[in-house]
């Protein structure tokens, strides 16, 4: 099977795409044959070494965290999934011993769910990483409900742009902060506001908020000021990790990092909402597997409106 793969942690240029062998399910193992994957900016974090803290020096490492794809075989003991299922799902394990941007990839039952019937494999391997992560983050996190004001600052990229279709779902009022470019889109998300950040200082919105989801992290500090008495502010990005640390010291509201673990259950959520046609995927360009280099420079950059898709079938 064709698979990507890296020898060493450095810039997009490590990645290459060779031959593998094929993996063969084991007891409680699933093998799927994967549709699409998609790159999130941790896989580009992972790839580039800067995890390498908890990824190791084991080499040669995979890349790839989400996916979508067809059930081929199962192992022994295996009972809640059937061969030919159509699933979606998340590789917890960033250690890099196994990745979705290949043919094939093993997985656990739980890794995985039926994905949505509403969208085809290609799009839905846009949604599980960042759905998981906007789910837990106004659900668990920020513990949003209707009629509630919620500002999403970043609302373009794949986070951003998943939770501005939940919130809007779930009947909370939706405030997006975004480049000029993206405010049409992101009223289109369902944004009852869509304002520019270079026309909106964060003082403008002092106060007028129940949570604010930050998916860019360097903000919290200027967007914190926005929340109502009582408010909660969260943030998916590492770069959040110095304000999530002050504000534990200063007054004011805490800052929350996110750290959303996948559930079948909560893929099961995502699936229904888009089988409801409530969440869509977002998708900034679908690639070739030999384009992945060309994937992660896009991704490094930050700017997207979506996800970056690699399709292999």
């Amino acid at each position: 099977m064709r698979a990507v793969r890296y020898d060493r942690y450095g810039g997009p240029e490590v990645l290459s795409v060779g031959a593998v062998p094929r993996p063969s399910p084991g007891p409680g193992q699933v093998l799927v044959r994967v549709h699409a994957s998609s790159v999130n900016p941790i896989d580009v974090k992972i790839r580039s070494g800067g995890m390498r803290l908890v990824t190791g020096r084991r080499f040669p490492k995979h890349t790839g965290g989400d996916f979508a794809g067809e059930v081929v075989a199962l192992g022994s003991d295996v009972t809640d999934v059937t061969v030919g299922e159509h699933v979606w799902g998340i590789l917890s394990d960033v250690s890099g011993r196994t990745g979705a941007a290949g043919e094939y990839v093993l997985v656990k039952p739980r890794a995985i769910s039926t994905a949505p019937s509403g969208t085809d494999l290609v799009a839905a391997a846009a949604l599980p990483a960042v759905g998981i992560t906007a789910l837990h983050a106004l659900r668990d996190t920020l513990r949003l409900r209707s009629g509630q004001r919620l500002l999403v600052v970043g609302a373009s990229g794949g986070v951003g742009s998943t939770a501005v279709q939940l919130a809007h779902a779930w009947g909370a009022h939706v405030t997006t902060i975004a480049g000029a470019a993206n405010t049409s889109f992101c009223r289109e998300l369902g944004a009852d506001v869509a304002l520019d950040y270079a026309t909106t200082p964060p003082d403008a919105l002092k106060g007028q908020f129940d949570a604010i989801l930050d998916c860019h992290g360097s903000s919290v500090r200027d967007y914190r000021r926005a929340l109502r008495p009582g408010g909660r502010i969260a943030s998916p990005s590492a770069g959040a990790i110095p304000f999530a640390l002050l504000s534990i010291v200063l007054p004011g509201p805490r800052v929350r990092l996110l750290m959303a673990s996948p559930r079948r259950a909560d893929l099961k959520t995502l699936a229904d909402h888009v089988d409801r046609k409530e969440l869509r995927p977002v998708i900034e360009r679908v690639y070739a597997l030999d384009e992945i280099q060309d994937a992660h420079r896009a991704t490094e950059t930050g700017h997207a409106r979506g996800k970056r898709v690699i399709r292999l079938v």
